[in-house]
């Protein structure tokens, strides 16, 4: 592995150019190539974010010698299809959340990238910002206590007509894959793996959720309240809390520079701030640890390890189970 991580970028859309973006923030990275679909679009994508090739398949990225690591920004029915394609070629691959559709997929990626020995990590971003990172030491320094209860939403009013990715089923539309997966994610973080799960929803005339709540038990026996919702701009926070105080992680949680630590011991409370800033749009710092865990020769990373990806997939698929929330790629294989 050089030291220069070489990423090709698979897609072109919004994510794909705030990932694009990020590299230029990342140390020891380089953009080498772009794919799309579409001939114009990749050159287009190439030329804007400074990408030395531009291929107009898929598979030329997957066959390009050049490309160490590929980052999956295709919408969420196609990860599973675009990751064994960049595994089969030999490449490591970084997979936007949610990372595939349902669990089973996940397995077969994990199981083939295990195969060939090849990285692989669920692109939760999160988890690897400062102001998160700083949030888990507090937590795991037993600051606030034993950490035994979590709160965490993310909500924004959608405005988007019926065939709009996020509404549409076929794109594996709906609040929970997009905006779900991080309160879930999030939670588990801080308190572990989960034991069993509680789901309702709204369900919108497309058939996809436009609003979900969940509530967790974690192992040990701490509690998690989630939802996320496609109707309303909620305050977008999380809050860990134990017999001392609580960490919350502000507005908006999942992309925060700024935390709180208050204390509160009979009539007497503390509080302090703490500003973290992030690097750029923020998706520098996964990057970062994806260049980490490759020059380590690391197939997983410990901070989001396979084990966990697969676990919260499958989490996620209790959850849809729940609230009536069905896939073309639940249909496979049953």
């Amino acid at each position: 592995m050089s030291h220069t991580i070489r990423w090709g970028i698979l897609g072109t859309g919004k994510i794909a150019k705030a990932f694009a973006a990020a590299l230029k923030d990342t140390p020891g990275a380089e953009l080498a190539a772009v794919a799309s679909r579409s001939v114009a679009s990749a050159a287009a994508f190439g030329l804007e974010f400074g990408a030395a090739r531009s291929h107009g398949s898929y598979q030329a990225l997957a066959d390009d010698a050049d490309v160490d690591v590929v980052y999956i920004a295709t919408p969420h029915p196609m990860h599973h299809e675009n990751a064994l394609l960049c595994l089969r070629g030999g490449k490591a691959v970084l997979v936007e959340k949610s990372f595939t559709m349902n669990r089973p997929q996940a397995e077969e990626i994990i199981a083939l990238a295990r195969q060939k020995n090849l990285f692989v990590m669920e692109a939760m971003w999160t988890r690897f910002l400062p102001a998160v990172q700083e949030a888990k030491r507090i937590v795991a320094s037993g600051e606030i206590g034993q950490a035994v209860s979590l709160n965490a939403d993310f909500g924004f009013a959608a405005d988007f007509p019926p065939e709009h990715r996020v509404l549409n089923p076929e794109l594996g539309g709906g609040a929970l894959l997009d905006l779900g997966i991080y309160p879930l994610s999030m939670a588990a973080f801080f308190l572990g793996a989960v034991e069993s799960v509680q789901a309702q929803a709204q369900m919108g005339p497309t058939g996809v959720d436009l609003q979900t709540a969940f509530s967790l038990r974690h192992q040990g026996g701490a509690l998690s309240a989630c939802s996320c919702s496609l109707r309303a701009r909620t305050p977008t926070e999380l809050t860990i809390s134990g017999s001392k105080g609580f960490v919350r992680l502000h507005d908006r949680f999942h992309n925060t520079e700024e935390i709180s630590v208050t204390l509160v011991n009979g009539a007497a409370r503390s509080s302090r701030t703490i500003v973290l800033p992030r690097s750029g749009n923020g998706y520098a710092h996964e990057a970062i640890e994806v260049g980490r865990c490759l020059r380590a020769g690391l197939i997983e990373s410990p901070i989001m390890p396979h084990a966990e990806t697969l676990a919260l997939m499958g989490v996620l698929d209790t959850i849809r189970e729940q609230i009536g929330l069905r896939y073309g790629a639940d249909r496979v294989g049953s």
